[in-house]
């Protein structure tokens, strides 16, 4: 019996999203594309779910980063009403 331990393969992020595009395709079985790139099938299957899930968040970005943008804007705003106050005040204790 062999008692050292296997290191953990770390894959890409690259390689990762091709497999899950392979088997998202449908051309193949997951089995098929698991025995291709020597890997468990439940790990393509995995690969797969967390594509389709991930999917939804590409479109999401844009909209998150607008409404981030709108409230930077508000603040912005803000303190240049606050600036434009403060700057009216001290000028006119200067012209006293």
């Amino acid at each position: 019996m062999d008692t050292r331990m296997t290191k953990r393969r770390h894959f890409s992020d690259q390689f990762k999203a091709a497999v899950a595009l392979e088997a998202l395709r449908g051309d193949k079985t997951v089995q098929e594309i698991a025995a291709k790139r020597q890997l468990h099938p439940t790990q393509v299957s995995t690969w797969k779910r967390q594509a389709i899930e991930g999917m939804a968040g590409v479109f999401s970005d844009k909209v998150k980063k607008a409404e981030n943008k709108d409230g930077e804007i508000k603040d912005l705003h803000a303190k240049i009403g606050q600036l434009a106050v403060e700057n009216d005040f001290l000028s006119q204790g200067l012209k006293r």
